[in-house]
C-alpha cells in the first residue's frame, strides 16, 4: 500500500494542485484546510498518515506546525512558503519541518522532497524498531495493524497482557507468532523479566535449564546459567507446543497443575538422588502452527493438556488476509538489510510494492522477509523495483512476462452463404488515394477532373473551360496533353446522333 500524504492549506487551488501531483508520484492524498489538520491528525488511526504538506501562508501556520509536532512527534512534515516569505523556513525548520518548498513548486522539487522525507522517516523507524528489539520491548505497533484482521489480534494481545493466564497464538508458519508473544510480553507486569523462547522440538534439558536458569555441564557437573537465560518473573514462550512429545506433555501438563518444577522434570526419568522443586513464577505463551483439535483427535497431543493451555486463544492471521501490512513490512525490512549489507537502497518503489501487496504469500513475514532480503543483496540502485522480484512477478498476474495467445483462425462459413462486402462510391467523388493507398499524380487527379467536365456539361467546351477556369487554347491543350480529344469527339457526336433520330 503507497504511504498516505496529509495536505493542509487555505488555498484551495493550491491544494488541488499538490494532490494532483501526488496522485501522479503513486501517492494517496488527503486535502484538509488548516484549521482541520489537527483534527484529521488525531483521527489518522483508523486511516494512518505517513507524511504531511503544511502551507504556511495562513499567518498562524507556525502555530499550527508546532501543535502539529506536538501531536505527532515523528511525522514527517513537508512546509510550503513564498517567495516572499522564505525567511519563514528558518523557524519552521526549528520547529521541526523535515524540508521545505517554494510556490509554485516545481513537480521533481516535491516529488524528491517527498521522496526523502518518507525514506528518511523509515530508516529512523527502523532503528527505533532494531533498539527496541535488541532490548526486548516490541510494542504492538510494531506488529502493523492495518488491517481489520490483525487489528483484532492487536487488541486481544492489549487485553491479554494485563491478565495472569496461558495465551495460546495460533496461525500459520511464519505469521509472526514469536513477535508478537514478545509485544505481549512488553505490555506485561512481567517486561523487566526475561522472555525465553523455547523450541518444543529441542532436547527436555534444554527446557530444565529454561525454568531453573542451570543445565548440566559436560561430566554431570552443573553449571549455572546466567540471568538473561533464566525464565524466571519473565516470561516463557513454547513454539511450535504441537511438536512436544507426549512424555514431555504430561510433565508439562503436572507443572500448569501445581505451578511446581523438580529437577529432571522434563526428562525420560528424574536424575537420581535429587529431590529439589522449585517455583516457576513465569508467564506463559504458547503458540501453535497445526490444528491442534484435529492432534488431539488423532491421539499426537492431550485433550487435557489442550484445555490447559487454550485459555486465551488468539488467531494471528496470515500475510494475505493483512494486505494493509505488507508495504510497511517490506519497507522496514529493506531499511534493515540495506543497513546490515552496506547497500544504498533507499527504498521500493511504488510498482513494486504493488507487485507484493498483490502476492499472497504462503510463507507469511518470514516468506516476505526472505524476498526483501535478496532483492536488497542484488540491488544495484536506490530503489527496489519488480526486476528485483522475478520469482513474485512470475506468479501474479499482470507483472510476470505475459506469452500473447496464438490467434485463433475462424471457420469460414459455407460459400453459398458468404457475403462479399462491395464498396459503394459515389461518380462525383475524386479518388485521391491509389489502390495502394498512397496520394495520386496530379496529372491522373487533372485528367480526371477534365474528363468529369466534358462529360457534366456534355462536351460544350465553353462551359467546360469556364467552370473549370481556364481558357479555351489551354483547356485543348490539355485534351491532347492528356490523350483526351478522342473522349471529346465522342461527345461532341452525341448531339448530332440525337438530332438525326428526332
Amino acid at each position: 500500500m503507497s504511504a498516505t500524504i496529509l495536505i493542509a492549506g487555505d488555498d484551495f487551488a493550491q491544494r488541488r494542485l499538490i494532490a494532483t501531483l501526488v496522485h501522479q508520484f503513486g501517492y494517496q492524498a488527503l486535502t484538509v484546510a488548516t484549521s482541520e489538520a489537527l483534527a484529521r491528525l488525531q483521527a489518522s488511526r483508523a486511516s494512518p498518515v505517513d507524511l504531511a504538506i503544511l502551507d504556511l501562508a495562513n499567518s498562524d501556520g507556525l502555530a499550527v506546525l508546532a501543535r502539529l509536532r506536538e501531536l505527532a512527534e515523528k511525522l514527517p512534515i513537508i512546509v510550503q512558503t513564498s517567495k516572499a516569505a522564505v525567511d519563514e523556513v528558518i523557524p519552521a525548520i526549528h520547529l521541526g519541518a523535515r524540508d521545505f518548498v517554494v510556490k509554485p513548486v516545481g513537480p521533481e522539487r516535491l516529488r524528491v522532497a517527498i521522496k526523502n522525507a518518507l525514506a528518511t522517516a523509515r530508516l529512523e523507524e527502523e532503528v527505533r524498531f532494531l533498539t527496541r528489539r535488541a532490548v526486548g520491548a516490541l510494542a504492538f505497533k510494531d506488529l502493523g495493524g492495518g488491517s481489520a484482521e490483525m487489528a483484532r489480534a492487536v487488541r486481544q494481545g492489549e487485553k491479554a497482557a494485563k491478565l495472569a493466564i496461558p495465551v495460546l497464538l495460533e496461525g500459520e508458519p511464519g505469521a509472526g507468532k514469536e513477535i508478537f508473544a514478545r509485544a505481549i510480553h512488553a505490555a506485561s507486569s512481567r517486561r523487566d523479566g526475561a522472555f525465553v523462547a523455547f523450541h518444543c522440538a529441542a532436547p527436555p534439558n534444554d527446557l530444565e535449564s529454561v525454568l531453573f536458569g542451570r543445565k548440566k555441564a559436560a561430566g554431570g557437573a552443573e553449571k549455572t546459567v546466567g540471568k538473561r537465560r533464566e525464565a524466571q518473573d519473565g516470561t516463557l514462550f513454547f513454539d511450535r507446543i504441537c511438536e512436544l512429545p507426549l512424555a514431555a506433555q504430561a510433565r508439562l501438563l503436572r507443572f500448569l497443575q501445581d505451578g511446581e518444577i523438580q529437577e529432571g522434570f522434563f526428562q525420560e526419568g528424574e536424575i537420581p538422588g535429587s529431590k529439589r522443586k522449585g517455583k516457576a513464577d513465569v508467564g506463559l505463551i504458547f503458540a501453535a502452527n497445526r490444528n491442534l483439535i484435529d492432534l488431539v483427535k488423532r491421539g499426537f497431543f492431550r485433550d487435557d493438556l489442550y484445555y490447559r493451555i487454550n485459555v486465551f486463544p488468539i488467531l494471528i492471521p496470515p500475510l494475505r488476509a493483512r494486505r494493509n501490512d505488507i508495504a510497511p513490512l517490506a519497507n522496514r525490512f529493506c531499511a534493515q538489510f540495506a543497513a546490515a549489507e552496506g547497500k544504498s537502497v533507499r527504498a521500493i518503489n511504488t510498482e513494486a510494492q504493488a507487485l507484493l501487496c498483490a502476492y499472497d504469500w504462503p510463507g507469511n513475514v518470514r516468506q516476505l522477509e526472505n524476498a526483501v532480503f535478496r532483492a536488497v543483496v542484488l540491488a544495484d540502485g536506490l530503489e527496489l523495483t519488480v526486476a528485483e522480484f522475478p520469482q513474485i512477478a512470475a506468479r501474479v498476474a499482470g507483472f510476470g512476462v505475459r506469452v500473447p495467445a496464438a490467434p485463433v483462425r475462424a471457420a469460414r462459413p459455407p460459400r453459398e452463404k458468404e457475403f462479399i462486402p462491395a464498396e459503394v462510391r459515389n461518380p462525383n467523388v475524386l479518388a485521391l488515394l491509389d489502390e495502394n493507398g498512397n496520394a495520386r499524380h496530379l496529372d491522373r487527379l487533372e485528367a480526371e477532373a477534365i474528363k468529369f467536365a466534358l462529360n457534366h456539361y456534355r462536351g460544350q467546351m465553353s462551359a467546360v473551360a469556364r467552370k473549370l477556369g481556364i481558357g479555351r487554347s489551354t483547356l485543348y491543350r490539355k485534351l491532347k496533353q492528356h490523350d483526351l480529344s478522342n473522349h471529346h469527339d465522342m461527345l461532341a457526336q452525341v448531339p448530332k446522333a440525337q438530332a438525326a433520330v428526332a
